[in-house]
């Protein structure tokens, strides 16, 4: 209910327009509410805090919280409606709508990108086939040869290799 109201009184738009970290006093006044719910929005505020939607700052010199977006808050802006908008066009993934090609082409451009991926992709096939290997066993055992066809880096064709001794 907090997060549905936030995005009702679009809290992560305000803050977001106001373009730094925005004290409470200036986010109440920029709030379409009424005048007796005023003493309500910094409880609003503290739960969207604890569950991690903004982030909360102290100024020391005027004795005032302030609030800014996080990761999570900064999906919930109405300018940047990235699902909404694919969900009406013809593009084949939200990564293509907003970037004008596929991840995979991006990554091609993109050597950074391109290494942090696949090393993700290695670590969590580390983290599973360890699991893969001991409960596909039958499957695996008295193979005479193998073929990676995923591409990336080999990391689970040189883990059963070395468990089967290929």
């Amino acid at each position: 209910m907090s997060l549905k109201c936030a995005i009702d009184l679009c809290i992560p738009d305000i803050i977001h327009n106001y373009g730094q970290s925005m004290p409470l006093s200036k986010l109440i006044a920029s709030l379409p509410i009424h005048p007796s719910k005023t003493c309500f929005v910094s409880r609003l505020m503290q739960i969207l805090v604890h569950s991690g939607f903004f982030s909360q700052h102290s100024d020391d010199s005027k004795q005032e919280v302030s609030y800014a977006l996080t990761g999570a808050s900064e999906l919930l802006l109405r300018s940047t409606p990235l699902f909404s908008t694919w969900f009406t066009n013809d593009e084949p993934t939200p990564f293509h709508a907003q970037n004008g090609m596929t991840f995979w082409d991006y990554a091609g451009r993109e050597p950074k990108l391109n290494h942090l991926f696949n090393d993700a992709m290695s670590n969590d096939t580390r983290l599973i086939s360890n699991v893969m290997i001991e409960k596909c066993k039958g499957v695996l055992e008295g193979l005479e040869s193998l073929v990676d066809v995923g591409g990336g880096t080999g990391t689970m064709v040189k883990a059963i290799a070395q468990s089967f001794l290929l």
